[in-house]
């Protein structure tokens, strides 16, 4: 993952799991259909004579726009899903995400309160999980989505040590 200038000085990111850009291909897919599929409704209402006469150019652009905005949206779905990437420091965790806006969130492992792990069907089919540092503060709370499920495992296990050496330091 190349340097941004918001990252920090020597960090070498690690990425999550490429399978994650399949996982968010089928959600997205999914969610541009039921919106398309809303949207449609009213114009094949319309042409079935059930509603008022909707203009027909305002069909057409309301369906253009989205369209654009869809395959938009998908087409940007790998270089988003390639943008998140996670850092083990000493004393903290960083995660970074972000094209346009990018955000680099650092999690000390002392304010750790614990590491929780959650997969959903499609994520478990792929072998993802997503791995959420809950902290006492809800501004430092972070996620790194798209995890395989071994690093998942090892993330919790490594950060619930770290949080725990730390919090008995304080």
């Amino acid at each position: 993952m190349p340097a941004e200038p918001i990252d920090p000085t020597g960090v070498t990111w690690t990425r999550v799991d490429d399978r994650y850009i399949t996982v968010k291909f089928i959600t997205g897919i999914i969610g541009w259909v039921i919106t398309l599929a809303a949207v449609a409704t009213p114009i094949v209402l319309d042409a079935l004579g059930v509603i008022g006469n909707i203009p027909g150019w305002i069909e057409i652009l309301v369906v253009g726009v989205l369209l654009l905005w869809a395959a938009a949206d998908l087409a940007l779905v790998p270089r988003r899903i390639r943008s998140i990437g996670y850092h083990e420091r000493e004393d903290d965790l960083l995660i970074r995400r972000g094209i346009l806006f990018q955000r680099v969130v650092a999690v000390p492992y002392g304010r750790l309160q614990y590491v929780d792990i959650e997969a959903g069907p499609l994520m478990r089919r792929f072998g993802l999980c997503t791995v959420q540092l809950k902290t006492a503060a809800a501004a430092t709370d972070a996620v790194i989505p798209g995890a395989s499920r071994q690093e998942g495992a090892r993330l919790r296990e490594e950060l619930s040590v770290r949080g725990q050496a730390r919090l008995a330091g304080l």
